[in-house]
């Protein structure tokens, strides 16, 4: 038990010297005007996400629907020189203050009538017809991807018509296995999205961008596609896989049907061998690699890349301020854009673990040394001084067949079971 609370401590103290941000929760609230300076990224957005029950400004949450539903999301960005490029500034109430927040402008729910209306004016009067379609990863809520994909549209610089695919990820640390889940049921949704893309006569050309289990949706979707029309579509001109949790081995299975002529679209895969979150997810899958975090030019994997066609580019040494290294990022104008802003140290995921999600990650590491409630007992301290923590603590405990509420209340007794 000695041994446990050494590990508690040392490990408490050094998160709570780092500190933690909480997570975004209610930021769709439509504010009436921007800010002098201010850009605005109006994005058409696709989800397989339920809305029903949903708090005010958050508008579908990680729960799945029965089919797509649709919306029409304007986000005002602050002038560049009041914010970090490559990052998003949360509001810290709120609304928040368009001078210097993410804050937005419209958030309309559209049925699908009403949806291909929008978006085919949006075409027929824009400045460009090439769509860029992106599918976020694990542990992300509906705002975060809004937010960041305003981010990336914003931040690259590349001209185009910004759609979001967003799945029902719960957002949670400790609901991997249930987003994964979720990514399986929103294949079909996706695949209609992308047909859907295809037979558009006002859409020109599409780039595809995916990241974390993201890819595993476009992947599958595009798989699919391509088994359901006998090829893709000429109009995707690029797809992009970013940091994939992809099982290598299913990942060549798939490739195989994607590229299957070299008419198809090029793929560009962004790795990186210090992703400690794909290492995590190598762990949970039976040490089986993924994707996302191969060395690219080991075997067997640089034969299988080249008989693929898929282009490389690893990011292992680039810097990030992501703690985990899983949101680090050329032939056409937007992957060399995207590439460019990943290659900078840009992030994809605003899905940052509370100080108790942290630490039980790092107890449920040693669970077969401390044991199942000492997993708890580590993160229960946490949620003293860090609200953040208080909202997860009981996910935490569910995952390990324990209780929240008998932890908080004695963690050492917890510890001694």
């Amino acid at each position: 038990m000695t041994k446990a609370f050494a590990i508690a401590s040392a490990v408490l103290l050094a998160f709570a010297v780092a500190g933690c941000a909480g997570r975004p929760s209610g930021n769709l609230v439509v504010v009436s005007a921007s800010a002098p300076g201010a850009s605005a990224v109006d994005m058409m957005v696709a989800t397989t996400r339920s809305d029903n029950p949903v708090a005010p400004g958050v508008m579908f949450n990680g729960e799945r629907a029965r089919g797509l539903a649709f919306a029409d999301i304007v986000v005002s960005i602050p002038p560049d020189e009041t914010r970090k490029i490559g990052d998003v500034q949360w509001p810290s109430t709120i609304p928040g203050d368009p001078a210097h927040d993410f804050v937005t402008l419209r958030a309309d729910r559209l049925d699908l009538k009403e949806a291909k209306a929008a978006f085919d004016q949006r075409l027929r009067t824009g400045p460009t017809r090439h769509v860029l379609l992106f599918v976020h990863g694990y542990n992300t809520r509906f705002e975060e991807a809004v937010y960041r994909f305003a981010q990336i549209t914003h931040d690259s610089g590349a001209r185009v018509v910004p759609v979001l695919f967003t799945w029902p990820s719960r957002g949670k640390l400790f609901d991997y296995v249930y987003d994964r889940e979720s990514a399986t049921y929103s294949r079909d949704g996706l695949e209609a999205v992308l047909q859907a893309l295809a037979k558009d006569p006002n859409v020109e050309s599409i780039s595809i961008l995916a990241h974390s289990m993201g890819n595993f949706v476009a992947v599958e979707a595009l798989r699919q596609m391509a088994i359901r029309n006998r090829s893709l579509s000429p109009k995707i001109k690029d797809i992009m896989l970013a940091a994939p949790d992809l099982d290598f081995d299913v990942f060549r299975r798939e490739i195989a049907e994607i590229e299957a002529s070299d008419k198809n679209p090029p793929v560009t895969l962004f790795v990186s061998q210090d992703d400690y979150a794909l290492a995590t997810s190598s762990r949970l899958a039976g040490n089986e690699p993924r994707l996302g975090a191969i060395d690219p030019n080991a075997e067997p994997y640089r034969s299988v890349l080249e008989k693929a066609r898929v282009n490389v580019i690893d990011l292992s040494k680039v810097e990030s301020d992501d703690a985990l290294n899983h949101g680090k990022f050329a032939t056409s104008e937007v992957v060399r854009a995207i590439g460019q802003r990943l290659a900078g140290g840009q992030t994809l995921t605003d899905a940052k673990p509370t100080l108790g999600e942290r630490l039980g990650g790092v107890a449920q590491g040693a669970a077969a040394t401390l044991g199942k409630a000492a997993t708890l007992a580590i993160s229960a301290p946490a949620a003293i001084i860090d609200p953040n923590t208080r909202e997860t603590l009981a996910d935490q405990a569910g995952s390990l067949g324990a209780s929240a509420v008998d932890v908080i209340r004695s963690p050492a007794a917890a510890v001694a079971q």
